[in-house]
């Protein structure tokens, strides 16, 4: 009795508690739940329980989200990235590191690793962006002129504008005019160019024509081992096939059209090999390749029946002397009507500002029809960047040697690649002088891809952590030293093998401290595992 009675005082009392909550809630009884297990519930609230969660599965979950997507990884921005960013929050906040800084090796991102902005540039965009400058002194005429010209092409003559859904007609005009000049005058058709953001817009349009076909029917697209994650990401993304070859690192990261037979091969017996991508100069590898290559390689296209994706991006960073940029296109023709008239070829390039994303792609014996349907695909986005495409003309488009800019275009040009030219030597050396670590010469690009000989200690630590053992080493590098790369693994690479990618851009000296704590790093880690 005398439990009864608290029992009996306590329910009066959460009764007068609740009172105000009893305003706003509904009561839900149940005749299987005591008079203590009441459950509250909001109206806007449907099916929630005393512990708040709710009985409803949410629509988009994990397990009912795209599977194709759960499949995409990109490394260069991967969990390494992830964590320099939480590092460099940490510092920030006055976390003690044995470092200052992060130093972000990771990505080719050239303004970010303090290059030299080309002056033309920007003040011919700035132009564009704030009109009223036009009536500035301070501005070169040329560059005046060059913006007006711009402009006079856009929507209501601004820059904030929509344009065509395949760009700018007077600045694919000028792209056209320039492959023309760049491949000894092989002709090129403005209609058969499409301006793009950025080359990877560009890319992952042609791959989504070219996927089609489900179990063994479904679309096997080649790529180089190692090779620039937008591709095996595009791949994932469309449920295509990856077909990887591999390029021979022994031989400077060089393509063997043997190596693209034995592929291809193999492929056919799990799906239909439709498109061969190349990157050149290469992207991670920063190989460039000859010009025999370059005709073997469109040699086994036609043999093949396959689409050719030629990735061009960095075309004008070419450091090694005796090394030469071979356009895909000019060799084609060259090579005469046999190929010239039969092989279907994609190329594809953007500006050297990477953040305005600005690039474009010409389609060569593209089936008519096809070329309709890509019209349609590019236009669901409405259009480029007007930004990046009025950027892309200044490209294509440089100051001629009668203008005012002329001579301050050519001295900053001729100085940020003589720069990338030495950091590419110096960085070569450099990492060829640390014990474990061996570097190919940087013939291109921006990027290397050294090889790292793991102790087996090392190799089995990072099975422990369930990680690939250079991101285990690239990890530990981040922690310890401050310097952000990526490991190989995020590339491809062969069985056995361990890599890493780092760019060349940041400035001289930034880049001697780099490879000094590489130096020191590796010499520790080694120690450390042996």
């Amino acid at each position: 009795s005398s439990l009864s009675a608290i029992g009996n005082t306590l329910s009066a009392s959460v009764t007068v508690m609740l009172a105000p909550l009893l305003q706003r809630k509904r009561i839900v009884s149940s005749p299987n739940l005591s008079k203590s297990m009441i459950h509250i519930t909001d109206p806007q609230k449907p099916n929630m329980t005393e512990n708040g969660l709710g009985h409803r599965e949410r629509v988009l979950n994990v397990d009912t989200m795209n599977p194709n997507v759960k499949r995409i990884e990109y490394a260069v921005r991967g969990p390494i990235v992830q964590r320099a960013v939480q590092i460099e929050k940490e510092l920030k906040e006055g976390v003690k590191k044995p470092f200052t800084e992060v130093i972000k090796a990771n990505i080719g991102d050239a303004h970010a690793m303090g290059q030299k902005p080309i002056t033309f540039f920007r003040q011919v965009i700035a132009l564009c962006v704030y009109p009223d400058l036009l009536e500035d002194d301070k501005f070169p005429e040329d560059a005046k002129n060059r913006a007006w010209r711009i402009l006079q092409a856009c929507g209501g003559g601004s820059l904030g504008a929509y344009s065509a859904s395949s760009g700018i007609e007077v600045i694919r005009q000028d792209v056209a005019k320039y492959i023309e000049k760049r491949d000894s005058g092989i002709p090129s058709n403005p209609d058969d160019i499409y301006l793009s953001t950025g080359a990877s817009d560009a890319i992952v349009t042609m791959l989504k024509l070219l996927t089609s076909g489900e179990g063994k029917t479904r679309t096997g697209v080649m790529i180089s081992i190692p090779q620039y994650p937008l591709y095996s990401a595009a791949l994932a993304e469309l449920a295509a096939v990856q077909i990887s070859y591999y390029l021979d690192e022994d031989k400077c990261w060089s393509l063997d059209v043997s190596e693209l037979r034995r592929a291809v091969k193999a492929a056919r017996e799990h799906c239909n090999p439709r498109a061969l991508c190349i990157i050149n100069p290469g992207n991670p590898t920063g190989q460039v390749q000859n010009r025999q290559c370059i005709e073997d390689v469109i040699r086994f296209a036609a043999e093949e029946h396959l689409f050719l994706m030629a990735d061009e991006v960095y075309q004008d960073n070419v450091y090694m002397e005796g090394c030469q940029f071979h356009s895909f296109k000019k060799v084609l023709f060259e090579m005469g009507s046999e190929y010239s008239s039969v092989v279907e070829l994609m190329v594809t390039d953007c500006t050297t500002w990477c953040g305005f994303r600005g690039g474009y792609m010409e389609v060569i014996n593209m089936d008519p029809e096809v070329k309709l349907q890509l019209t349609k695909l590019v236009s669901v986005q409405l259009c480029p960047s007007i930004t990046g495409q009025a950027l892309l003309d200044l490209v294509v488009n440089p100051p001629q040697p009668d203008e005012p800019s002329y001579a301050t275009f050519i001295k900053e040009r001729t100085a940020n690649l003589h720069i990338l030219s030495e950091k590419a030597k110096m960085t070569e050396q450099v990492l060829n002088t640390i014990p474990g670590i061996h570097c190919n010469p940087v013939q291109g690009a921006m990027y290397t891809f050294p090889r790292l000989t793991l102790p087996e200690k090392a190799i089995n630590a990072a099975k422990e952590q369930e990680q690939a053992p250079d991101m285990f080493y690239c990890m530990k590098l981040l922690e310890e030293m401050g310097i952000c790369l990526v490991p190989g693994s995020g590339f491809g690479q062969r069985d056995g093998t361990y890599h890493f990618r780092m760019t060349i851009l940041p400035a001289t000296e930034k880049l001697k401290i780099v490879l000094e704590k590489i130096r020191e790093f590796h010499k520790r880690f080694t120690e450390e595992f042996s």
